[in-house]
């Protein structure tokens, strides 16, 4: 769908019961877990490549079972394997979810700084004759002060 002027809203309740349901995804997995930077670069990585590696590795141990050490869990290689491809599909959902809200919030944000510069533009010009609006124009222009020379105050910044 091409990007129009987005005109919606999420009331509080909304919000709370969108909440509520990344809590019971959450939930859902408990055995997630943060890791370090470090522990990232460590670990061997598995990529969609991968996956057909490893389900080809899982054929070739269930039907070898007698070449590996006694000690080697398969049922915990499948297990492990499972829970891989089940979190690559919800990843994958989760990622165009992340896309679409991202994409959403940088439209609407534009939107809203854009007729914040026309408003801003006005007081400025009403500002010169119209008593009381000098200070909202100095207000309003303190988002400014910061921006480099050769930046227009038309340039979004954060």
């Amino acid at each position: 769908m091409a990007y129009q002027n987005i005109a919606a809203s999420l009331s509080p309740q909304d919000i709370q019961e969108i909440k509520a349901a990344l809590q019971t995804v959450q939930k859902k997995m408990p055995f997630l877990i943060t890791l370090s930077t470090e522990e990232r670069r460590k670990l061997v990585k598995m990529g969609d490549k991968s996956l057909a590696f490893v389900n080809n590795s899982i054929t070739a141990a269930q039907s070898n079972r007698e070449i590996l050490p006694a000690t080697f869990d398969v049922e915990e290689l499948v297990q492990d394997y499972q829970l891989a491809a089940a979190l690559t599909e919800l990843l994958t959902s989760m990622q165009q979810l992340t896309e679409q809200v991202d994409d959403t919030l940088m439209a609407v944000g534009s939107e809203a700084m854009t007729s914040s510069l026309t408003v801003y533009d006005y007081v400025k010009t009403a500002s010169k004759k119209t008593p009381g609006l000098k200070i909202v124009a100095e207000q309003l222009g303190e988002r400014f002060k910061a921006i480099g020379k050769g930046k227009s105050a038309k340039t979004p910044v954060s």
